[in-house]
């Protein structure tokens, strides 16, 4: 009876967590702010990796990560590279498109503490001395990848880190 009341349950759990799972695939946040800031001095700051220190989340948190940047800094081809968390966190990311104080695309090569490979896209637009910034992150991934984001609340914590990094952003260019 114990055996039974368990398959159920395990099945049951299962059932629901790679129901849930599916819709994780494809993730895709949206975060906008407004920045009381010329628009070059907002682009440049994400354009430069250079720059990416002063404003990433994933260096707040660990500061003492090894960065990186390979290749002409603001131009395609140049790329972030980091390793933090005492060898746990690994990974690069390289600008794949730039329109002059428009738009930006980054993909993401993510290697530990898991595989991934994320794109970031910045827009910009300007009003008068403010810049509206908006990024979107997307991630797409196998189902039981999914699972296990699902499993931990990993959306939460993405969603979490790109709102701090855009905050992040804001107080720099505002600065």
């Amino acid at each position: 009876m114990i055996l039974i009341i368990i398959t159920v349950a395990l099945v049951l759990f299962l059932g629901i967590g790679f129901y849930n799972a599916n819709k994780l695939q494809h993730i895709n946040i949206q975060k906008t702010v407004e920045v009381n800031s010329d628009i070059h001095t907002t682009f440049n700051n994400v354009l430069y990796l250079k720059n990416f220190t002063k404003w990433s989340p994933f260096y707040e948190a660990d500061p003492a990560q090894k960065t990186e940047v390979k290749g002409m800094d603001g131009a395609v081809g140049a790329q972030f590279h980091w390793e933090g968390n005492n060898g746990k966190d690994l990974g690069y990311q390289e600008i794949t498109v730039i329109k002059p104080l428009t738009y930006i695309k980054m993909e993401c090569d993510i290697q530990k503490p898991f595989k991934a490979n994320p794109t970031f896209e910045y827009s910009f637009s300007n009003t008068k001395n403010i810049t509206k910034v908006t990024q979107n992150f997307n991630l797409k991934s196998g189902l039981v990848d999914a699972f296990f984001m699902w499993l931990f609340g990993a959306k939460k914590d993405m969603e979490k880190m790109n709102a701090r990094g855009m905050a992040l952003l804001k107080k720099t260019c505002e600065n």
